[in-house]
């Protein structure tokens, strides 16, 4: 699978080793930033991942930040994602059974990398449902074609 991923500063160490498993797992990782540990904004790199996204160059997005919430939060800004923080395994199998979420954010701080490569297998493995689901996802796609 093609994955995009980005991550601010606080997030950068938990990009960097997962980025390498994803990458021994056979997945392609483009790798949106940031660089270093070095202060940076994370809207820019939710941005960047985002975009990659909704124009269908990667298939899934992964954002890390300390908490994840502001990387879901400036993801979700952009038309088409549908971001969510994922802090265990059963919400993120419904994040993406559910919701049909394509991006995945995750808190460096709360969570261990051997935690977080699991929560990503289960992103990347889980097929949205459809059905009653598709419904309620169209529901959303209306909500941002009305701004």
């Amino acid at each position: 699978m093609k994955i995009a991923v980005g991550a601010d500063h606080a997030g950068f160490r938990l990009k960097e080793s997962l980025k390498e498993e994803l990458i021994a797992k056979g997945h392609e990782v483009i790798d949106k930033g940031t660089s270093s540990e070095e202060s940076t904004d994370y809207p820019d790199y939710a941005k960047a991942v985002a975009d990659e996204v909704v124009s269908g160059r990667v298939e899934k997005g992964l954002l890390f930040c300390s908490s994840g919430v502001g990387m879901s939060i400036a993801a979700n800004k952009v038309h088409g994602i549908r971001a969510a923080l994922g802090t265990n395994a059963e919400e993120v199998a419904l994040t993406r059974s559910h919701n049909d979420a394509n991006v995945l954010a995750l808190g460096a701080k709360f969570i261990q990398p051997n935690d977080a490569a699991g929560l990503i297998d289960i992103f990347l493995a889980t097929p949205f449902e459809g059905g009653r689901h598709a419904r309620r996802v169209g529901k959303i796609e209306a909500l941002e074609a009305s701004e």
